[in-house]
């Protein structure tokens, strides 16, 4: 892990970036190719797994985001918080946005559920774009953290990053599933459902990219930035994330998935920085 580290700090922050959310990607499309190997996945490990996903993303928006934000905020008191406060509202504000405009579907929701704009388009579509949405305050967020490092601000560290990537990463392979499952199910061949659970994670790269270069070249912005991408983050578990694990009889192995998911974020956070 210390080779991994150091390779990091000698790099372009911005190259990091997107080296660090192509691991992410290819987790996300490991688990895609589980669609070659099953036919289906037994529901309480599903419900486990995005409890899972809900746990490692609120754990990552503090520990990894909103902390670090709020430490190198300057002034005192209620002061130094205004940063994360408005980045965080701007951040939750913004994935509203795009929930109330982009139109998709979330996993184990009817499709008469669908949100956003009404449209025509299918429902293998419409899943694809759900995780899309859930995937861009990831990227973003890595990528912002990268860029803080390169500007030298304290509490943004090279092994949080590295952090927050690995734990991103591990969540995003049960998303992969979630999405080639569903299309598989509804006749898709197995490539293309594999091919349309991968792609769901390719904003990352782009989000980690130009939250990186932002960070870079506007510096004061980034503990605004950092509690941006904590604000949708957090969204994301509230709005998605947690009502589709509460649709079955297994909420409770989705709550202590979720329990899992932030015990092993915070102990990766802590543990590399």
């Amino acid at each position: 892990m210390e080779q991994i580290i150091n390779y990091f700090e000698s790099i372009n922050p911005v190259l990091a970036a997107f080296y660090a959310t192509i691991f992410t990607w290819g987790l996300t499309a490991l688990g895609a190719s589980l669609v070659f190997l099953f036919k289906g996945m037994n529901r309480a490990v599903f419900d486990g797994m995005l409890g899972f996903t809900g746990g490692v993303m609120v754990a990552a928006s503090f520990w990894s985001l909103l902390a670090p934000g709020i430490e190198m905020s300057p002034g005192e008191g209620f002061v130094k918080v205004i940063p994360a406060v408005v980045g965080f509202a701007m951040g939750a504000l913004f994935l509203f946005g795009l929930d109330k405009v982009l139109p998709h579907l979330h996993v184990n929701f009817k499709e008469s559920e669908k949100e956003g704009v009404k449209t025509p388009w299918h429902k293998t579509t419409l899943l694809v774009l759900a995780i899309t949405l859930h995937n861009i305050p990831e990227g973003l967020a890595v990528g912002v953290l990268f860029g803080g490092v390169a500007a030298g601000f304290d509490g943004a560290t090279i092994g949080g990053a590295v952090a927050l990537a690995i734990g991103i990463g591990i969540q995003n392979f049960p998303e992969g599933f979630a999405v080639s499952m569903p299309i598989r199910r509804q006749g898709a061949s197995k490539f293309k459902s594999f091919m349309y659970g991968q792609s769901s994670a390719l904003v990352e790269p782009i989000a980690a990219v130009i939250g990186a270069w932002a960070v870079m070249t506007f510096q004061p912005i980034l503990p605004y930035a950092l509690a941006f991408a904590a604000g949708a983050m957090i969204f994301v578990v509230v709005e998605e994330v947690i009502p589709e694990t509460q649709r079955d009889s297994y909420t409770d192995i989705a709550t202590l998935g979720f329990i899992g998911g932030f015990i092993v974020m915070m102990t990766l956070d802590v543990g590399l920085s």
